[in-house]
């Protein structure tokens, strides 16, 4: 099961607490839809990047057995008029995303797991997951510049999700080098970052690292998970690193994703955790990023859901 999937199973659950909130989460993200196809970032534009978060959070909240596609009834169906045109839009400004950077290109992998293959095909697909070749560093990981020496943990996620959107196999050789890039990239307090040689880790490096360990059966170091539930604050989140002012949304999301992966114990701080994410949600429908952001955004709603799935589930 990709990734994404996963995610989208953990989400689901978060309409067990939400209750009828769920449905100001549903008006707030269909608000963000922009008429034209694609949904808003916060200036009110449509991108790319925002797009496939507004996306898996409709499809995340619809009822119970709708597919992961969105399918046929859900809140994005991917036979729809609005579908039609955020397909037509991508297809008319992006188009096989060759000239999109590399984060883009995975937000666009993202967007394309959503259509069928009658609507996209494999050797689309496989288009987009080649342009990822020229990102494999010289140690075997991936990296957002071409020709790199050193992978990222970052890079490395992106492409081993990407490849998964699109319903393609990685190459042969990358699981066995990814984890190889990964061991020097792990910091001397015990967490991940995205360079070698680093005092300290991140949260979102760690907990990358984590999952794709996790996912190619390789063992998690318990000074991994440890350090990642080092990094839950008194008020029930997660910083994003050592010493980081306030816990946020992200940090939070990402940690409970990998810890609840290898059955690390942090459900004694569910209830504070509850409450955490209950701080960053508004009225208005959305989630804050932290408590020191006053905007709402698809990004943050989707990790909010992923947070609330892990706590409530």
């Amino acid at each position: 099961m990709s990734r994404r999937l996963q995610m989208l199973q953990v989400a689901r659950l978060a309409r067990r607490d939400l209750g009828e909130a769920s449905e100001s989460i549903i008006d707030f993200l269909q608000k963000t839809a922009i008429p034209a196809g694609g949904y808003a970032n916060r200036a009110g534009r449509p991108d790319l990047y925002y797009t496939p978060f507004a996306i898996d959070s409709l499809i995340a909240l619809s009822e119970a057995g709708v597919p992961a596609s969105g399918g046929p009834g859900g809140l994005f169906d991917p036979s729809s008029t609005h579908a039609a045109k955020t397909f037509r839009w991508l297809d008319e400004t992006v188009g096989g995303g060759e000239a999109l950077d590399f984060v883009h290109r995975a937000c666009l992998a993202r967007v394309w797991a959503v259509r069928t293959l009658e609507d996209c095909s494999l050797a689309q697909r496989g288009e987009l997951a080649a342009t990822f070749a020229a990102h494999r560093a010289a140690d075997g990981g991936y990296a957002s510049r071409p020709g790199s020496a050193q992978g990222s943990v970052y890079g490395s996620f992106l492409v081993v999700n990407a490849y998964a959107d699109l319903g393609l196999p990685l190459p042969a050789a990358a699981p066995d080098a990814i984890v190889q890039s990964l061991k020097a990239l792990q910091a001397a307090d015990g967490g991940w970052a995205n360079e070698p040689d680093q005092e300290f880790g991140s949260t979102p490096a760690t907990a990358a690292a984590v999952v794709l360990l996790h996912s190619f059966g390789c063992p998690v170091p318990q000074s991994a998970v440890d350090w990642l539930l080092a990094r839950l604050h008194s008020s029930g989140g997660f910083l994003a690193t050592i010493g980081a002012p306030l816990p946020d949304l992200l940090s939070t999301a990402v940690a409970l994703h990998a810890l609840d992966a290898v059955a690390a114990p942090w459900q004694a701080h569910r209830d504070a955790i509850l409450d955490f994410l209950d701080s960053l949600w508004s009225g208005e429908g959305g989630f804050h990023g932290s408590w020191a952001d006053d905007q709402l955004d698809c990004e943050y709603t989707f990790y909010g859901l992923l947070a609330l799935g892990h706590a409530s589930a």
